[in-house]
């Protein structure tokens, strides 16, 4: 396997556990579609949360979370769409990122919440 895919797997791993430690409950990992994909999907109660998780080995460039561009927001939000068709889901939705940074085998991770809403087109 490549390595920024063991890599991102591991960023997800950190995260689902992050996330159940603070209460949430995991519904989904790497939900896929076509071309769609989730990396978490989520309950925070009675909403449902589309948690996008960025990972990096070094924070030089920037926080994981600043890689999240307008264009990756259209392809989450499209793909939480989806999500919900299929899903016929009816509860409050919220976008949120997991920021990991792994350098020297620590790991920090800043979970944004509301981190963006959809784009109104």
């Amino acid at each position: 396997m490549a390595k920024h895919l063991i890599l991102g797997r591991e960023g997800e791993d950190i995260a689902a556990r992050y996330l159940e430690e603070h209460g949430y409950t995991v519904l989904e990992r790497n939900w896929r579609s076509g071309h769609k994909e989730l990396d978490l999907i989520v309950t925070d109660g009675n909403t449902l949360v589309f948690a996008e998780v960025k990972t990096r080995t070094s924070t030089e460039y920037g926080d994981p979370w600043t890689f999240v561009d307008d264009r990756k927001i259209r392809r989450i939000v499209n793909s939480a769409d989806a999500y919900i068709r299929f899903r016929q889901v009816d509860m409050d939705v919220r976008f949120d990122i997991v920021s990991i940074s792994i350098e020297d085998g620590d790991f920090k991770v800043e979970h944004i919440e509301h981190a963006f809403f959809p784009p109104v087109e």
